[in-house]
């Protein structure tokens, strides 16, 4: 994962856009008995920009996030496994 302020684990997400918004946050003792959570990294203003779907200790799905000086999502790649990461950018 990228070198942030935060990393913190969660059960899912909620909504359909991007970034993806985390929810269920887990104690780090929560982790122990988990096949599947979300581990999400935060800058220090509180955005996610990094998240991974790690089930049975792999990573199946991750999520990179750039963002614009004003706080706007700038770009985000998704890596699913296959050869390429898809990669949507926004415009300023």
């Amino acid at each position: 994962m990228t070198a942030t302020a935060d990393t913190r684990y969660f059960t899912s997400y909620s909504g359909a856009g991007l970034p993806l918004k985390l929810v269920g946050e887990l104690a780090p003792d929560d982790m122990r008995n988990r096949n599947t959570f979300y581990r999400g990294s935060f800058d220090e203003a509180g955005r996610l920009v990094a998240c991974e779907k790690i089930v049975y200790g792999e990573t199946e799905v991750r999520h990179d996030y750039r963002y614009h000086p004003d706080g706007r999502l700038a770009r985000a790649e998704i890596a699913d496994g296959g050869d390429e990461p898809a990669v949507l950018d926004y415009p300023a």
